[in-house]
């Protein structure tokens, strides 16, 4: 474990008078109770559980349910922690009141449900855990260490995400409903077994990797950072998901425009020199793929036009419904009764809580995305020309290009707004607004 010192005096007050400046930081008190390790391997088993399955890959772990141990486990750990250091229970920040207000909004639009039972079924199998998950990012994930930590899980979970899709493809495992265009069979796990859903999760994970790459210096560290870059990139590619292509590419060229006139910017045009030189070697049809983007007419599959009829659909039905919507979960039906029952749900997320919980409910996420990303940069900006806080500054830019690639890109065009994957990143980005004002204020920093 490795202590960074930032310079002598740096914490002293300064004539900043803005908060956000780093002047403004005062050091706490060091013989404060330190947090317990406990709920934090909680968590991390859980994110190992959630991205991986291993009782997939186990069948005999799957009667013990042990997703919901961790989670349990999690939750009282981390109570009987705050409570033994003679904390509250919580101190919720802006962003976890508004995911709070979100839940509430739909259990009270759960009487007027197109099927109410459908809809609190829907909560509490879906949005009731992924609430939890994103409670216990931000409360749990409280030290830097805890955040490196946890950096490196997920490039290391994006290996055998990103190697199971390119031996999919190689081995042509693919989704048998699909004849024009061969879509591969996603990973064995809840959240990855769609491959657009499987190409958003190497997406999210991305940015993270290359923080974590940009700042490791040992030989190894940066070999296995580098596999897991290659095999997200690849991985993202054999889905032949057009939404993953634009996240992808709203990755990369956020990167070239971060890291302008910084000597990392090498990397951003490395990584744009051989995705160009690697345009000769795509998959054949991929490039007939990502041309549907522009001309949905030239989709051969019909899925274009049919995600052009939902998202017209739902706005129709918006308009139509500006209030009460569906109830949560029950877009399909909603859809159902303006463009015919087929029974697909819309690829939009915006317009997916739009149908379900109405207008609020669409404010109340879409101020949930502005104000995650609008932690990052309120780290960044607290963190930036501080020594000590290097790897925080690069995970926050990490985690600020995951959400905007997801606000821009993936939101706009898949379904899933009540996922957790989305709720996984802003937790931690919210995490990390709370250790640049809590845990940053320490003198000495541990990051690994």
């Amino acid at each position: 474990m490795t202590t960074l010192t930032p310079r002598a005096g740096w914490w002293r007050a300064s004539s900043d008078e803005d908060g956000d400046a780093p002047g403004s930081l005062a050091p706490t008190d060091p013989s404060a109770p330190q947090p317990s390790a406990a709920p934090f391997w909680a968590l991390m088993a859980l994110t190992v559980i959630l991205f991986l399955a291993p009782q997939s890959l186990f069948p005999a772990l799957a009667p013990l349910r042990i997703g919901l141990i961790a989670a349990v486990l999690g939750i009282v750990t981390h109570l009987v922690d705050r409570f033994r250091r003679g904390q509250p229970f919580t101190i919720p920040p802006r962003e976890l009141l508004i995911a709070l207000a979100l839940g509430a909004w739909a259990l009270l639009m759960v009487p007027l449900s197109l099927w109410p039972g459908g809809s609190l079924a829907f909560l509490h199998n879906m949005y009731l855990k992924t609430f939890v998950i994103f409670w216990l990012l931000i409360g749990v994930v409280c030290t830097p260490a805890r955040l490196v930590r946890v950096a490196w899980a997920l490039s290391l979970i994006a290996c055998p995400i990103g190697l199971t899709a390119v031996r999919h493809f190689l081995t042509g495992q693919f989704v048998d409903m699909n004849i024009h265009v061969k879509r591969i069979v996603g990973f064995e796990a809840p959240l990855t077994q769609n491959p657009n859903d499987l190409a958003l999760i190497l997406n999210m994970i991305l940015p993270l990797t290359v923080a974590l790459f940009l700042l490791e210096r040992r030989p190894v560290a940066r070999g296995v950072l580098l596999a897991s870059i290659l095999l997200g990139i690849t991985g993202v590619v054999a889905t032949f998901s057009r939404t993953g292509f634009l996240t992808l590419a709203t990755i990369i060229l956020a990167y070239l425009v971060k890291l302008r006139g910084r000597p990392e910017r090498r990397f951003a045009w490395a990584l744009l020199v051989l995705a160009l030189l690697g345009t000769p070697f795509l998959p054949s049809g991929y490039l007939d793929r990502l041309d549907t983007i522009a001309d949905v007419s030239a989709d051969s599959t019909g899925s274009a036009q049919a995600r052009a009829r939902d998202m017209l659909a739902a706005a129709t039905y918006v308009l139509r419904h500006p209030i009460v919507g569906t109830g949560a979960g029950m877009g399909a039906l909603g859809l159902n009764q303006v463009r015919g029952d087929t029974w697909s749900v819309v690829h939009n997320s915006y317009l997916e809580y739009a149908v379900d919980l109405g207008v609020p409910g669409l404010l109340m996420f879409l101020f949930l995305v502005v104000s995650s990303v609008r932690c990052t940069v309120l780290a960044q900006r607290r963190m930036a020309g501080v020594p000590a806080f290097r790897e925080l500054f690069h995970l926050a830019e990490g985690l600020q290009i995951s959400l905007v690639a997801f606000a821009l890109a993936a939101a706009n065009f898949q379904p899933g707004g009540y996922n957790v994957t989305f709720y996984f990143f802003a937790g931690l980005a919210i995490a990390l607004q709370g250790l640049d004002v809590g845990d940053a204020r320490r003198v000495g920093v541990q990051t690994r």
